[in-house]
C-alpha cells in the first residue's frame, strides 16, 4: 500500500478545528493509501489503520518555533514515504523551509493551499511559495488566482466533512443544559472569530437591537481563543455587554468538541464577515451548519458566494445593521423559509461536502502522481 505523509499541525482531539478536521477526516475515511499523521504523542483514540508519527509535544493549534523546527526530523523519514501532502497554510519561510528540507526528485508532493493571503502577498510572491507537483485550493476563486500568477498545476477541491456526524437533529436537552440555554430560547450563533475577520464590533453593536426585536433571543459566541488579542477582544465584548445590562442573554464558548449539537441547538447560524483574511476560503463552520440543515445569514463577499447561494443561506451587506437586524426577525416569524433554506443547505453539502466523496478524489490525485 502506498504510503502518505500529511504535514500539519498536531492531529488530536478534540475535532474543533478546521484544518486538523479535514486531515483527521481523510485520513480516517480513506483506506486505499496509507496515512502518516503527526500527533502530540500516541494519541489511542485514532483510529487503527491510521499510523501516527508523535513528534509533536503540545497540542496547541499555534506552532511556536520549537514545535516547528520538529517538522524537520520528518527529513530522515522521507525515504519510508511516496507521497508527501503539505496542509499547512504557505508562507514564505514554510514554503522555503518544505521545499529546501522536506522534498526530493523521489517522492511526489501536493500543497493544499485553503486561503490566498491576498492581503499579505504581492502575485509574484504567492507564485514563488507554491512549489508542489500539484496545488490544490479549496475554491474555484483561488485556482483561478493562482493560474492567473502563473501556476499552472492547480486543482480545485472543496473541503469535506462528515456527512453523518454533521447533520440535522433535535436540540439536545444536555447541550442546552451546559449552555444555561431552554428550549424555548430562540438561539443565533456566530462560529467566527474575536478578532479577524470584522464581525465582532458590528455583532455587539447590533445585539441590543436583536434583543429588543426579538425577546426571546439568546446569542452565542463560538469563537476559539487562539492568541492574547483574541482573549482581550473577548473581554472587551464581555464588558460592553455587561454594560449594555445584556450579558446573561448572550453565551461564550471558546471550546466545545461537539459543534453539531451547538449548530443544531441553534435556531440561525450567522456569518456576517467583513473579509476572510487567513480564514479558509471555504469556512468549514459555515459548511457544517449547512450540513445540519441550519439557515444560514452570511456576507455577500464574492469568495462567500461560491458556496453561499440565494436558495440555501440569506446574504446580506456585513455593515448594514438595519438589513440584518430585519433578516433575523423574518427568520423568526417564518419557520417555513427556514426550513426550506436548511433542507437546501443540507442539500448543496451533500452534493459538494462529502468527506467520503472528497476522499476518493484524493485518491485519483495520489494515484495519478504515484
Amino acid at each position: 500500500m502506498k504510503k502518505v505523509l500529511l504535514v500539519t499541525r498536531p492531529i488530536a482531539p478534540p475535532w474543533d478545528e478546521a484544518s486538523k478536521n479535514f486531515a483527521y477526516f481523510l485520513a480516517k475515511n480513506n483506506r486505499d493509501f496509507e496515512f502518516n499523521l503527526l500527533t502530540p504523542g500516541q494519541i489511542d483514540s485514532l483510529e487503527k489503520h491510521i499510523q501516527q508519527i508523535p513528534i509533536y509535544t503540545s497540542n496547541s493549534l499555534n506552532l511556536n518555533w520549537k514545535q516547528r523546527l520538529k517538522l524537520f526530523k520528518l527529513r530522515s523519514k522521507l525515504k519510508d514515504f511516496d507521497l508527501v501532502h503539505f496542509m499547512l497554510t504557505p508562507s514564505r519561510l514554510n514554503s522555503w523551509a518544505f521545499k529546501t528540507f522536506l522534498t526530493n526528485s523521489k517522492i511526489k508532493t501536493v500543497q493544499t493551499v485553503a486561503t490566498l493571503r491576498q492581503d499579505l502577498f504581492s502575485d509574484e510572491q504567492l507564485k514563488k511559495i507554491m512549489f508542489a507537483d500539484l496545488v490544490i485550493t479549496y475554491s474555484d476563486w483561488a485556482k483561478n488566482k493562482l493560474e492567473q500568477v502563473g501556476v499552472k498545476n492547480v486543482r480545485r477541491i472543496y473541503p469535506g466533512i462528515d456527512l453523518e456526524l454533521n447533520r440535522p437533529t433535535e436540540k439536545d436537552p444536555e447541550t442546552l443544559k451546559f449552555f444555561n440555554l431552554s428550549s424555548q430560547d430562540f438561539v443565533i450563533t456566530y462560529p467566527g472569530e474575536y478578532v479577524r475577520l470584522g464581525a465582532t464590533d458590528f455583532l455587539v453593536k447590533s445585539l441590543p437591537l436583536i434583543f429588543q426585536k426579538i425577546p426571546t433571543a439568546k446569542f452565542v459566541f463560538a469563537c476559539r481563543i487562539k492568541n492574547e488579542k483574541d482573549a482581550q477582544k473577548k473581554a472587551e465584548v464581555q464588558k460592553s455587554l455587561q454594560q449594555k445590562n445584556i450579558l446573561d442573554r448572550v453565551v461564550f464558548t471558546d471550546t466545545f468538541a461537539q459543534m453539531p449539537k451547538l449548530y443544531n441547538l441553534s435556531d440561525i447560524v450567522v456569518f456576517p464577515v467583513q473579509n476572510m483574511h487567513g480564514k479558509f476560503d471555504v469556512p468549514l463552520a459555515a459548511i457544517e451548519a449547512m450540513a445540519c440543515a441550519k439557515p444560514l445569514v452570511i456576507s455577500n463577499l464574492p469568495i462567500l458566494q461560491e458556496f453561499a447561494k440565494p436558495d440555501n443561506s440569506v446574504i446580506i451587506n456585513p455593515t448594514d445593521q438595519a438589513e440584518f437586524i430585519k433578516v433575523l426577525q423574518e427568520l423568526k416569524n417564518d419557520p417555513l423559509k427556514c426550513e426550506s433554506l436548511g433542507k437546501a443547505a443540507r442539500k448543496y453539502a451533500q452534493e459538494n461536502f462529502d468527506i467520503l466523496n472528497v476522499s476518493q478524489k484524493y485518491s485519483e490525485i495520489y494515484n495519478s502522481l504515484i
